[in-house]
């Protein structure tokens, strides 16, 4: 019997000493939690968080936002727009290539050896952006991104490592939009491959290549050896070997993950634990200050509360009850107690600071005897007593309304507060069903035209973004003017004055700014943000605890 147990055991060391030989260090491992589970890697379809994350490590453009949100190479090597702002011409850096997983696409293909080196490695050419984008505007792909490629006339790859973009109209914040995961290069040969699926067969470019996809469980990314790339002194990027994405959708049990040391970070602040980590002035609980790190950086994100102006409510057709309804509440201490500190009083207008003309507008502050005179105003022009509003939001956002509800009860107006899943609401707000909503307006891309767009009445909604229905035949022509102006100094200009009509006409209720927070294991480095709360790992590197 213990000959039996002893050649048991014997067996069991064999295959843990082979099993382990396969096995990364732990240390070279970066986990992270989505809670709302991927759809797609492909980059046609990174509309959101959590498609964009993924993707992002996987792809990369023409372009890309450092971290101060500026436009810089990535595989363009450099680029030129022509005087009338119609032609952007770039070069492409030599010898970039795609994932070693290409190598699947079979070579009887025509074209599939076009670009293959020694290494067997498929090397990116202009050709190959000029299909990626193009397949944007694919009627049979349908990608949500399509819009990003409306103002193109046409694409031309002049050489291997040449492409030209025609657009039809001048637009100065183009090369921003190519910033987005949407405009991620993939390769021309993959369209050869019958029934190719690009959601769950990536091949991109990326510092990370997909390695295995367990749908609604799992994600694993490991690190591509032959990524461009490299640091300050030569070494290759990325340091890490591998990413690690789980999908537990239960953010409690997310954080439970991160508290017991299975997560390396957690992103953004939820209601469920907000107040295990934080105190009510937003820092962290000397539970957790040794063993986390808390990074807050501005987030390219407003929210507010939109007013449908063509409402058949007189309450939002008076301009003096707009007015009351913006000063009526106290924006600090709503951030305060409800958010903990996370995010800034929205009182400097619509576009926040960060963007070109963000913070340069004076909004509305507190101010309770000012909100009263005019709701009372309001009732003696129209003899209602009892103004009444209602407010939509999601659950997520209700302890934000239900305290703007009680404070504009004591200025005189009766609030309703109507919560609905967030497809239901964002439904019915483009159909303009909605007297009031809770919305929000994050960054596409690093510039004011992109927030300023919301209120441009060719934009209506369902057909566009101005869900409030904002009509101004001035603000029209400054938004056309600032379209067609290549002066970034001059387009600032317009961007503060369309912000100000805004303020003035108090079209919003801007609630507050966002900021990105991040909660981050100690023992991890290099874990930067910015205003659009882009997560990359290429330079991230982590030590034992």
């Amino acid at each position: 019997m213990n000959r039996w147990w002893s050649l048991l055991l014997f067996y069991v060391l064999i295959i843990a000493c082979s099993e382990g030989s396969d096995q990364i260090d732990s240390t070279t491992v970066f986990r992270y939690n989505e809670h709302a589970n991927i759809t797609s890697l492909d980059p046609a379809f990174s509309k959101d968080q959590r498609n964009i994350w993924a993707c992002n490590l996987m792809y990369n453009g023409l372009v890309k936002l450092d971290n101060n949100l500026q436009v810089v190479p990535d595989i363009a090597d450099s680029w030129e727009v022509s005087s009338n702002g119609l032609t952007y011409s770039f070069r492409l850096k030599d010898s970039i290539y795609f994932h070693d997983n290409f190598a699947f696409l079979p070579d009887r293909q025509a074209g599939a050896k076009a670009n293959t080196t020694s290494t067997s490695l498929h090397k990116v050419t202009a050709a190959d952006f000029k299909y990626a984008l193009e397949r944007l505007t694919d009627p049979s792909v349908a990608s949500p991104g399509a819009w990003v490629m409306s103002n193109v006339k046409q694409i031309k790859a002049t050489s291997s490592n040449e492409l030209v973009i025609e657009l039809k109209q001048p637009f100065p914040a183009f090369l921003g939009l190519l910033t987005m995961k949407y405009c991620s290069v993939i390769p021309e040969a993959s369209r050869l491959v019958d029934d190719y699926d690009r959601r769950s067969n990536p091949i991109g470019t990326g510092p990370f290549y997909m390695k295995r996809w367990e749908e609604n469980v799992k994600l694993v990314l490991r690190r591509n050896d032959h990524y461009f790339e490299r640091d300050e002194k030569g070494a290759p990027l990325p340091y890490l070997e591998a990413v690690a994405i789980t999908f537990k959708n239960d953010k409690q049990s997310e954080f439970l993950e991160f508290a017991q040391g299975n997560l390396d970070f957690i992103n953004a602040l939820d209601p469920s634990y907000k107040d295990e980590l934080l105190t009510t002035q937003g820092d962290l609980k000397p539970a957790y200050a040794s063993s986390v790190n808390m990074i807050k950086a501005p987030f390219l994100n407003t929210e507010y509360l939109g007013l449908q102006l063509d409402s058949d409510t007189p309450e939002l057709q008076s301009l003096k009850l707009r007015r009351a309804i913006n000063l009526g509440f106290d924006r600090v201490q709503m951030i305060k107690y409800l958010r903990n500190n996370i995010g800034t009083p929205a009182t400097k207008g619509f576009i926040p600071a960060g963007l070109p003309a963000g913070g340069q507008v004076e909004g509305f502050e507190y101010d309770p005897v000012e909100a009263q005179k005019l709701v009372n105003e309001y009732r003696q022009e129209t003899g209602d007593e009892n103004p009444q509003v209602v407010i939509s939001t999601n659950a997520n956002y209700l302890d934000l309304c239900e305290y703007i509800q009680k404070e504009l009860e004591k200025i005189g107006i009766q609030v309703n507060v109507e919560v609905m899943p967030p497809s239901t609401l964002r439904q019915a707000r483009s159909a303009g069903q909605l007297d009031i909503f809770r919305s929000s307006w994050i960054a596409d891309y690093p510039d004011a035209e992109n927030y300023l767009s919301l209120f441009y009445s060719d934009n209506f909604a369902p057909n566009g973004p101005n869900y409030t229905h904002f009509s101004s035949e001035a603000y029209d022509r400054l938004y056309e003017q600032a379209l067609a102006n290549p002066d970034p100094n001059s387009r600032e200009r317009l961007y503060v004055q369309m912000d100000s009509l805004i303020i003035d006409q108090a079209a919003i209720v801007p609630l507050y700014y966002d900021q990105s927070v991040r909660f981050i294991s100690k023992n991890v480095y290099g874990l930067e943000t910015n205003g659009i709360n882009i997560l990359d790992l290429t330079r991230v590197y982590k030590t034992a605890h």
